[in-house]
């Protein structure tokens, strides 16, 4: 009797027949996947690449995707928002207005239609939003107004890479939120941070949530939701005492600097033959890295710049382009340096420049260091501040690090590696002051609309899970976002008393709700194991000849690789009852 197929609420079916399945696995990495789950996705039989950053999704990669976007659904409607889906295609005009059309850059992918007008595929969608906001938002009394939705986006990467980690095309849920004031902000902003911690808790994954750079969204304040992996493209750092942030905000008040140079020490210039990066000039000269002053040019907004550090401090991309006004800075080529200053890098200084300077705080600290002397193979010793050279502008530059004093308590900070798959925005009045949405208060004054900003890379978050959950056989699916929960290995499929006990077992977890993947196919057993443990399926239950005789089941942990033999007469049961518990998930 053929077994009855059965589906879950959402109309998924809770089971699969291999061999009638769309599950090509490999069994070598693929040559340009760089990253794990961009090389597991792909040997798994999870996606498919198309062009460089897109991605056809195979039924598997569906299946996790689903289940991730379910768990989005379900606490965005728990914490009142609701859901709609807005065009993919955008209006330039839109993007001229919000000032985003020149400062996006070339990630927007820009069209023309046969009009001539312009439009984008969107990356987001702040602008598409607010307009209709300003439409239909007129009173304070329809506000406050949380809206999200789940939607392809799309933004052309220069590099793309990693899979699903950074394509150019990928889903999204994003979010928004309009309130009257800054306390209606405050608890929209509030209740989206408690949804999205849900989200990933619900998602059975380690993370952990940063104070972080709004980027070009823009806004004032905003915190990341960080899955915690060795792998991870973000540094991060904590303090007991709280205060946790991604490396792109993580302010450095303060940080530990060498004792100032006795001031009487005159400037001494040295010939420094062929020393231009830190690290030698330090062993040539015999003193610390963090006595020399490095020197870099960088082209921004406001035209070339000169940015000083210790040199034994990293800058921080971020801060810098914040200190320049918010303009990506390029560091200039040095044949650029050297035609803008008449002296090769490594040897430029700060010295009778004409170019404006500025520098980390750590530079004020120091009282006293090596700096380029302007000229090849030769450098100031004791150059000391406002005596020798002057400094336009002062900002927190360097990137933080282990060690380095917490902000908020001067206690020693430690890092982690990240991957950002969530981002709560408090925007404010950005967009709908410069795309006058405005509502009428009870005074009837028109007022700005105060906005919220919340989203979550889908995808990525499916690709962050392998990330933190894999071994060198391939990946260990949380429960909640695997692609099936259960996999049901016959190891002898023409044996009719095996088949007959693997589809009676089949059709009892799906009649109790447990998802299973019958592995039907007529292959070694091998490669049935190889599949299973590639693929990640949480448990796995192994039905032979010689375990059917004794009236019993094989089950496997595929996180703990525990296996214990179960009654086959109370499989069902007890497979329902783990996948309850959530284990399975690492």
């Amino acid at each position: 009797m053929a077994t009855e197929m059965r589906f879950d609420f959402h109309g998924q079916p809770l089971g699969l027949r291999l061999s009638r399945g769309f599950v090509p696995t490999l069994k070598e990495d693929p040559a340009d996947a760089e990253v794990v789950s961009h090389k597991l996705l792909i040997r798994a039989g999870f996606i498919r690449k198309l062009a460089a950053g897109i991605y056809s999704m195979l039924p598997f990669g569906l299946r996790s995707m689903r289940k991730m976007e379910r768990i989005v659904r379900l606490e965005m409607h728990r914490a009142g928002a609701i859901e709609l889906l807005l065009p993919a295609v955008q209006p330039g005009e839109l993007w001229k207005e919000s000032g985003r059309w020149d400062f996006y850059g070339k990630e927007l992918l820009r069209f023309k239609d046969r009009h001539d007008r312009d439009y984008i595929i969107g990356p987001t969608h702040e602008e598409v939003i607010t307009d209709l906001a300003r439409r239909e938002i007129r009173s304070w009394r329809d506000l406050p107004v949380n809206l999200f939705q789940i939607q392809t986006k799309f933004r052309d990467e220069i590099r793309p890479r990693f899979g699903l980690m950074r394509g150019r095309e990928f889903v999204m849920k994003d979010g928004y939120s309009f309130d009257a004031d800054e306390d209606g902000a405050d608890k929209s902003y509030r209740a989206m941070y408690e949804a999205y911690a849900k989200i990933f808790q619900n998602c059975a994954l380690k993370f952990a949530t940063v104070e972080a750079d709004s980027g070009a969204i823009g806004g004032s304040y905003s915190h990341e939701f960080m899955v915690l992996a060795e792998t991870g493209e973000d540094g991060l750092v904590f303090c007991d005492c709280g205060y946790a942030a991604n490396q792109e905000k993580a302010e450095l008040k303060d940080y530990p600097t060498l004792p100032p140079e006795d001031a009487s020490l005159a400037l001494e210039k040295v010939p420094t033959p062929n020393r231009r990066h830190v690290p030698e000039l330090a062993e040539f000269l015999k003193v610390p890295e963090g006595r020399i002053i490095k020197a870099m040019l960088f082209e921004s907004g406001e035209g070339p710049v000169m940015v000083l550090i210790p040199g034994d401090r990293e800058i921080n991309p971020v801060k810098l382009k914040n200190a320049l006004g918010g303009t990506e800075p390029r560091l200039l080529t040095p044949e650029e340096a050297e035609k803008l200053t008449g002296a090769p890098m490594g040897f430029v200084g700060p010295m009778n420049t004409n170019i404006p300077v500025v520098a980390d705080h750590g530079v004020k600290r120091m009282g006293g260091g090596v700096i380029g002397a302007g000229e090849l193979d030769q450098h100031y010793l004791h150059a000391r501040l406002d005596r020798d050279f002057t400094v336009g502008r002062w900002f927190d530059l360097a990137q933080a690090g282990d060690g380095d004093p917490c902000p908020r308590c001067g206690k020693a900070l430690s890092t982690k590696r990240g991957i950002e798959v969530g981002h709560v925005f408090k925007l404010g009045v950005k967009y709908s002051t410069a795309m006058n949405a405005v509502y009428a208060g009870a005074d009837g004054q028109e007022r700005p609309l105060i906005m919220g900003c919340y989203g979550i890379g889908v995808g990525r978050t499916v690709a962050a899970a392998i990330e933190q959950n894999h071994d060198r056989d391939g990946i260990i699916w949380p429960m909640p976002l695997a692609p099936y929960e259960v996999a049901l290995l016959p190891l002898q499929v023409q044996n009719a008393e095996v088949a007959a006990a693997s589809e009676k077992l089949f059709q009892d977890l799906m009649d109790l709700g447990v998802e299973t993947v019958l592995d039907d196919r007529d292959e070694r057993p091998g490669m049935k194991f190889k599949d299973a443990d590639l693929i990640g399926y949480p448990l796995r239950l192994t039905i032979s000849e010689k375990s059917l005789a004794a009236g019993q089941v094989e089950l496997k942990r595929r996180d703990t690789r525990e296996v214990t033999m179960l009654n086959l007469a109370d499989a069902a049961a007890t497979l329902r009852r783990l996948r309850d518990e959530g284990l399975g998930a690492k």
